[in-house]
């Protein structure tokens, strides 16, 4: 086995605690390689059937019905009463994973993944043997930062801006036990970086749109829930001045239809991929992402200088509303709720270009530079001192 184990909590409810969890994975073995063992769990899903009825139905309603999330949001943060000193749905299926595994650093990057589990690795491990952490994508507090992220127990607590952090403390989280670090992507999507004056080769020989157009990226999360047919016509009206960038996730039927729909409509240069690996890419590329409010495509989006338009069809879920929020208030960020609106914004930048110099200008304050190193040392470290400690209680300890 490796000297360090290191077991990450997540569930794939929406894509970015999954995308969170890889890019963890990857960047251990980048800098660690054999010396670390990342295992990741799909815990809610793999450990009862009625938290694998919960995701479901969380993928279900954000695809297709994102207001009755208020209602479920509700719900789940009955949870944290819960699973307050043990894990209510699925133990024993965590339980095992524990003791077959014997991790020295529990890593959560899923709300529902703190409460309970902690103190249930503490119990089956003995608590000086293991370490708990977690990393909290959110952007701010406020009415949608789930009470089932606040274990107050926790080792070292993760926070992707001051704000989201200064809200944790305010919740019952000490304060030194606290980080912000704002990125935690994949190391091909920190390494692949297209320079400003490349942007216009890769949109013609790579994508083949053309290199000096307006380029609109039409975003989507991993179960394709998208708008694209609403927004595609006004993009239409523009077509002598703006391109798009079309992407359907793993909805099947959605990137069939587009492909439909772009060959009746050659007047307007679009590419269209269904599930993409090089969403940073795309986003280096274009001149505007409409997105939903997901954390991972926001945090890609402001690392690449990409300004955000909010994607609020059917409504903002709680959890989306506190990325609005942040983007909102500290950049003037707008939201869509219909084509109308979309409308609203592609005409006022296609005649005054200097309103959306100035709507660059004002996302591009947000941004931030770190090196996206620290934190995967950080959580190392914390894992390596049970281990260490273990070492320590060999008869023999290795050379």
């Amino acid at each position: 086995m490796s000297k360090v184990r290191i077991l990450v909590l997540t569930s794939s409810t929406g894509g970015g605690h999954d995308a969170r969890a890889e890019a963890f994975a990857e960047w251990c073995f980048q800098l660690y390689r054999h010396d670390v063992d990342v295992r990741i769990e799909q815990m809610l899903e793999q450990s009862s059937v009625v938290n694998r009825v919960g995701v479901n139905f969380y993928n279900r309603i954000q695809k297709a019905a994102p207001w009755v999330h208020i209602w479920f949001y509700t719900v789940v943060e009955v949870l944290s009463y819960l699973n307050r000193r043990r894990v209510t749905f699925g133990a024993g299926y965590y339980t095992e994973v524990l003791r077959e595994y014997q991790p020295h650093l529990i890593f959560s990057v899923h709300d529902c993944l703190n409460r309970g589990y902690f103190q249930l690795a503490r119990q089956i491990l003995g608590a000086d043997k293991v370490r708990c952490a977690t990393y909290c994508g959110e952007f701010s507090g406020g009415w949608g930062y789930s009470r089932n992220w606040i274990e107050p127990t926790v080792d070292l607590y993760i926070s992707r801006t001051p704000t989201a952090r200064d809200f944790a403390v305010k919740k019952g989280i000490a304060a030194e036990k606290t980080r912000v670090r704002g990125n935690l992507m994949l190391p091909r999507a920190n390494l692949e970086l297209i320079a400003p004056e490349e942007r216009g080769g890769f949109r013609e020989h790579k994508l083949g749109l053309r290199p000096d157009l307006f380029t609109v990226f039409l975003a989507t999360g991993g179960n394709g829930a998208h708008n694209h047919f609403d927004l595609l016509p006004v993009l239409v009206k523009h077509a002598d001045r703006v391109q798009a960038i079309v992407i359907c996730g793993k909805n099947k039927q959605a990137y069939n239809e587009l492909v439909h729909w772009r060959a009746n409509h050659p007047e307007l240069n679009c590419y269209i991929e269904g599930y993409s690996e090089i969403v940073h890419l795309l986003i280096q590329v274009s001149d505007v992402i409409v997105t939903r409010g997901g954390t991972t495509t926001c945090a890609k989006a402001l690392n690449f200088r990409c300004p955000i338009v909010f994607n609020a069809f059917g409504g903002i879920m709680p959890q989306e509303e506190l990325t609005w929020k942040f983007f909102r208030n500290g950049a003037k960020c707008e939201k869509i709720e219909n084509a109308a609106d979309f409308a609203a914004i592609i005409d006022r930048w296609m005649a005054d270009p200097a309103a959306y110099t100035q709507a660059r200008e004002d996302f591009l304050r947000l941004r931030y530079v770190e090196d996206p190193t620290i934190v995967i040392d950080e959580l190392v470290a914390l894992a390596n001192e049970p281990a260490q400690a273990a070492l320590k209680r060999l008869p023999f300890p290795p050379p």
